[in-house]
């Protein structure tokens, strides 16, 4: 197997120059160019030659090279179709390396892991505006997934991982804590980009669980309740329930349904745990 020649600022110049590839701010384009992070990336999602992984926006192939050292395969998933020849240039000699030329979201990512009969291993460093829609469709859409490691935007991973009561905590840490247990694995400064960012990133990973660490009767319904509690978290839970235009009930009903919860009518959302909202949507259900 070859040795990855990207990570550097010189050898990512010389690809861009080469191209003379101009960054797009619509896909969020920012490469790594800091080798020590791009190991800490592998070693954090425990990449082995019996795994198959998942890359999105593999940019130059930068972390795809690093990836298809220690991985079986890697599918790499690149909206850019600018990006395609560059890829096919960098990648060259690395025979376990596929690419796709799509939108993740428009992937049949069950499709990928039936035809390579395993789970995914998910590795990317995330555009930052596409990250909690990526992260989500891939816990909701039920795919078989072992473990998601990815870039994002510090404040993000924060948000991931925080518990109630906290300034980050909101509807984001619910849905990923209930399909997966959160880790941060690395700080990342900006100047390990090339075009830098105007703020710091996180290398999280998420381990999906074989079953959700709470049980509820009714899954959307829950997670009705937990968007409706968030999107208006200066109320309190009573009124962001009443006002929210996907939960049909009665103000005297969610009163009652918080007061057997054990908890006060002036209570707000973002006090309650992943546990206390399953238990909210079991009682609404009765």
């Amino acid at each position: 197997m070859i040795k990855p020649t990207l990570g550097n600022p010189q050898n990512t110049i010389q690809i861009l120059q080469k191209y003379k590839f101009t960054f797009q701010k619509k896909f969020g384009q920012n490469f790594l160019i800091d080798t020590h992070v791009l190991d800490k990336i592998v070693n954090a999602a425990e990449i082995t030659k019996d795994d198959v992984v998942l890359e999105i926006g593999p940019g130059i192939g930068t972390l795809t090279q690093y990836l298809a050292v220690s991985a079986k395969e890697v599918i790499a998933v690149e909206i850019d179709k600018v990006l395609i020849p560059i890829l096919e240039d960098t990648l060259q000699g690395y025979e376990n390396v596929s690419l796709i030329n799509e939108d993740i979201l428009k992937v049949d990512i069950g499709e990928i892991a039936k035809q390579h009969g395993c789970a995914l291993k998910i590795v990317a460093n995330l555009p930052y505006y596409i990250t909690t829609p990526i992260i989500m469709q891939l816990f909701e859409s039920n795919v078989p997934v072992k473990s998601v490691t990815v870039m994002v935007q510090k404040e993000v991973a924060s948000r991931m991982q925080v518990g109630p009561g906290t300034k980050e905590y909101g509807a984001l840490s619910l849905a990923v804590q209930y399909y997966a247990k959160p880790y941060i694995v690395a700080n990342v400064p900006p100047n390990c980009f090339m075009p830098r960012p105007q703020v710091g990133s996180a290398v999280i990973r998420l381990d999906r669980y074989e079953s959700p660490p709470v049980n509820v009767n009714d899954e959307k319904q829950m997670f009705r309740l937990i968007r409706a509690s968030f999107n208006q978290r200066r109320k309190t839970l009573v009124n962001a329930l009443y006002n929210a235009s996907e939960i049909h009930m009665e103000k005297e009903e969610i009163k009652k349904a918080i007061m057997q919860l054990g908890k006060g009518e002036n209570i707000r959302g973002e006090t309650l745990t992943l546990a206390e909202f399953a238990k909210l949507s079991d009682i609404i259900d009765m």
